[in-house]
């Protein structure tokens, strides 16, 4: 991943777009009741304490309600301790289209400054890519545009509030994938 460790701005804000950890097949379970299965137990705990470790800390989660992006949260929670805010649930990022994640991140409270978006492909890298800004890293933008892997992280800065977000306004400063 490329490093995020340059310094935020006062009126900077902070936005980390995350897929959920691997999922087990699910067989005779809903979609929507799918836990996360090994390879996920192991991937959500280095996602958070990459997070730790990069000190792009959330000071709000929205989380999708299915179980999987549940259990995923849970895991990078529990990395982050004390640091980690109260999840969000949204049962509006399930299944959502690229829009609806946007919407949702557009109705976020000016007053906070860091958020985790942790929801379902392919709406998180259609969102992800429809923010990338033109002054956006361009090995990140292309590491993204291959595919969003369980477990990846899409770290933005942005300037302008929550609510004016549309496309191509947010810079995308860093793109984790768990597989190197």
């Amino acid at each position: 991943m490329t490093s995020t460790s340059e310094t935020t701005g006062p009126d900077e804000r902070t936005l980390i777009l995350m897929r959920h950890a691997q999922a087990d097949a699910g067989w005779g379970v809903a979609d929507f009741d799918r836990p996360l299965g090994k390879q996920g137990q192991a991937e959500a705990p280095a996602a958070g304490q990459w997070l730790l470790d990069s000190g792009e800390l959330p000071e709000m989660v929205l989380c999708s309600s299915a179980l999987r992006t549940r259990q995923t949260c849970t895991w990078v929670s529990s990395v982050l301790g004390d640091r980690a805010p109260t999840a969000s649930l949204s049962d509006r990022l399930y299944e959502a289209s690229d829009r609806q994640v946007l919407a949702e991140i557009c109705a976020t409270p000016e007053r906070v400054r860091s958020l985790l978006v942790i929801c379902h492909q392919p709406a998180v890298q259609e969102v992800a890519m429809r923010l990338a800004a033109p002054d956006s890293d361009m090995d990140s933008v292309m590491d993204l545009s291959a595919g969003f892997p369980t477990a990846g992280l899409a770290v933005f800065r942005l300037q302008k509030p929550w609510a004016e977000l549309d496309g191509a306004d947010a810079r995308l400063v860093g793109f984790r994938s768990p597989r190197g």
